[in-house]
């Protein structure tokens, strides 16, 4: 992944950033190669710093003379303004930024750190935070085959790595893999509400809605087969199974809401995107 030798820099200790640095340090990273920024990082992340060695909030200038092979931006995309123009002298040969904030482009982000910096824009998801996230990646074109390389390890971290071949995907990524956990969670609010509408206790009804898509989310990572391959499996004709599809997969059922869905999220990625 890196070298013992090469500096790690972490701008923003927040959920996602939290997840891939403790990811990294499972992985065998060392805590004395990390450089973390963060003027109020929260208290799992105070514990690592002490048990491990981080390096929190060191000056910009201090951290330049490290010459950090990786500079990664996980900060919220509406302070990018107010944090990249500080991070301009890390911009050195051989270091790569790596962003992880929704819908700041390459073109700004090359804007704020005033030229001159490899780049990879990424989208990644909050099952990341467990390990079984999926990561879409696009660089621009001062990223070498040795930072592209980095980029995987770091992301595998965390779970699976795609790249795109064109920054125009990001948005519909996003829409679908970025937004996507939300959209299975209000699956198993919903499943448990109807649930428990049709008599059953509410407490059953969540852990019952809970298990069976952890469950499926399960197979559908240890088997083969495509989803539509495993929803006929399971689904015998004019059994109840087949009966519920009808209805959610009917003309106004869960085809038409999910595009519906997915291209509102697209077009306001699109609006956000600066």
């Amino acid at each position: 992944m890196l070298s013992s030798s090469d500096a790690l820099v972490l701008i923003g200790a927040g959920k996602m950033g939290g997840a891939m640095l403790s990811g990294w340090l499972a992985g065998g990273l060392s805590g004395a190669q990390v450089y973390l920024r963060d003027p109020n990082p929260p208290a799992e992340m105070a514990k690592l710093v002490a048990e491990q060695g981080l390096r929190l909030n060191f000056s910009v200038a201090d951290i330049a003379a490290q010459s950090p092979r990786v500079v990664i931006l996980a900060v919220k995309p509406q302070i990018m303004e107010t944090v990249l123009p500080d991070l301009v002298p890390l911009v050195q040969p051989g270091t790569l930024f790596l962003s992880i904030a929704a819908g700041v482009g390459l073109s700004r982000l090359e804007e704020m750190l005033g030229g001159g910096a490899a780049i990879v824009r990424t989208m990644p998801n909050t099952p990341a935070s467990v390990g079984k996230g999926i990561t879409a990646a696009i660089g621009n074109e001062r990223i070498t085959e040795e930072d592209r390389a980095l980029c995987d390890a770091l992301l595998s971290a965390i779970g699976s790595v795609v790249w795109l071949s064109q920054e125009s995907e990001m948005d519909a990524v996003t829409a679908l893999s970025g937004s996507g956990p939300a959209y299975v969670f209000a699956l198993v609010e919903t499943m448990a509400a109807a649930g428990e509408q049709l008599g059953l206790d509410p407490a059953l009804a969540k852990q019952l809605a809970r298990e069976t898509v952890a469950g499926a989310g399960a197979m559908l990572s240890a088997m083969p087969d495509d989803a539509s391959v495993l929803r006929q499996n399971v689904t015998s004709p004019g059994g109840t199974t087949a009966a519920a599809l009808d209805v959610l997969l009917g003309d106004e059922g869960l085809w038409q809401l999910m595009r519906t869905a997915m291209n509102a999220a697209r077009a306001r990625s699109r609006e956000l995107s600066r």
